[in-house]
């Protein structure tokens, strides 16, 4: 039986973002500003604001603070949102503070979308299990996110690059402007963002007074690091350089604390019985699929996995598929598990690529790689890679029993 809080956040049901802090605002204030019980950081970025909110928060857990993480989207189920000390928050725990939310939400234009009654519900646990600082995901630009209602001590813009144009654009300048939202006078902002997207973010950070640094990626904690990847190391640099600005640690505590990170769903290799691994990597954008192509070669698997593809509708998805093309040997299309998920057929129409294969269902498309050229090669094989979408990523990890 779906208990009564989270009955009501499904039912606010999947929504496109509606820009503002109304909203929110209005929420917290009814709870008496639970947010100010806290220290805050916001990580805003295009790709790998995930990966620095979650080695961010598990360097600050090893350091011995009280750390809470809230984080979008999930993958298997909604508890993973919303962590503290390194663990997802309970049902009970969800359930009782959603029917908070639920009971002070007014309706009209102030009644709260998903994601923005999730945000409020997590700023109220942390509250209650006595968070000292609270790491915060943006969810979708800045400027305008719910998130943004916070005062952090310390922001961070992970990237910027062409996504969400619709929302946040027309131009990568427009998307950089947006991000540099987060930006608070007097306080540190921290990135990795490189040319025009960088020019514009030093702007909004002269014109607001915050103090923005840029930080390099490092290879000094390659040896720990359990997120794969080369440019795992921009994200593991962001999150020590923020997690240095708000605590005095030592290299021991960082190196501790990196090691711990947990973050599924980004080139996670899982293995399954029998058959080949699966290697399951979100690649929701370009730039995420360039990242997953350069990793391929990194590994050693450049032409060697096949591939499950597939995304949202609103998504570039040819321009990620291109990206991805050339590095593997054979193509399944399928839709993830959202409505907005692009449908096999017209996705293919979309790729110039009528030849491939579509499947009815992620388990499909498995079985047609499983039983094809190479199929019989069994666990130690490359892998079959699952990507082009965090709600496919969700699926695999349901397919597999895990979550």
């Amino acid at each position: 039986m779906t208990l009564p809080g989270l009955a009501w956040l499904d039912a606010l049901g999947p929504q496109r973002m509606r820009p503002g802090l109304a909203r929110t605002r209005a929420l917290l204030a009814s709870l008496g500003r639970p947010e100010r019980a806290y220290r805050t950081v916001l990580v805003a970025g295009t790709n790998g604001k995930g990966s620095v909110s979650a080695t961010l928060a598990s360097v600050l857990d090893a350091a011995g603070l009280v750390t809470g993480l809230t984080t979008s989207p999930h993958l298997v189920r909604v508890n993973e949102r919303i962590r503290v000390a390194g663990a997802d928050v309970s049902d009970a725990e969800l359930d009782s503070v959603l029917r908070l939310v639920a009971a002070i939400s007014p309706g009209g234009d102030l009644h709260p979308t998903y994601f923005e009654a999730l945000v409020v519900a997590a700023l109220e646990l942390f509250r209650r299990r006595g968070v000292q600082v609270a790491v915060v995901e943006v969810g979708i630009g800045g400027r305008l996110d719910a998130t943004n209602v916070l005062d952090p001590e310390v922001s961070i813009v992970t990237n910027v690059a062409e996504d969400h144009l619709d929302v946040l654009g027309p131009t990568l300048r427009d998307v950089a402007r947006e991000k540099a939202g987060i930006f608070r006078r007097g306080q540190p902002a921290l990135t990795g963002a490189s040319g025009e997207p960088l020019a514009v973010l030093e702007g909004e950070a002269e014109r607001v007074g915050a103090r923005l640094v840029v930080i390099p990626p490092t290879d000094r904690y390659d040896d720990v690091r359990p997120l794969a990847g080369a440019h795992q190391r921009a994200n593991v640099a962001l999150a020590v350089a923020a997690a240095r600005a708000l605590a005095p640690l030592d290299e021991a505590t960082i190196r501790r604390g990196v090691a711990a990170t947990r973050w599924p769903g980004r080139l996670q290799r899982v293995g399954r019985p029998g058959r080949r691994d699966l290697l399951l990597d979100g690649a929701h954008n370009p730039d995420g699929a360039r990242a997953l192509a350069a990793a391929l070669g990194e590994l050693g698997l450049d032409g060697r996995c096949d591939l499950v593809f597939g995304g949202l509708a609103d998504k570039a998805l040819p321009e990620m598929f291109a990206a991805l093309a050339p590095f593997v040997r054979r193509t399944v299309l399928v839709a993830p598990g959202s409505p907005r998920a692009e449908e096999p057929a017209r996705l293919a129409a979309r790729l110039g690529r009528e030849d491939l294969p579509r499947a009815a269902s992620l388990g499909e498309a498995l079985e047609l790689l499983d039983g094809g050229p190479g199929g019989g090669e069994g666990a130690g094989a490359a892998p079959i890679i699952v990507a082009g979408s965090l709600f496919l990523v969700g699926d695999a990890l349901r397919l597999l029993g895990q979550g």
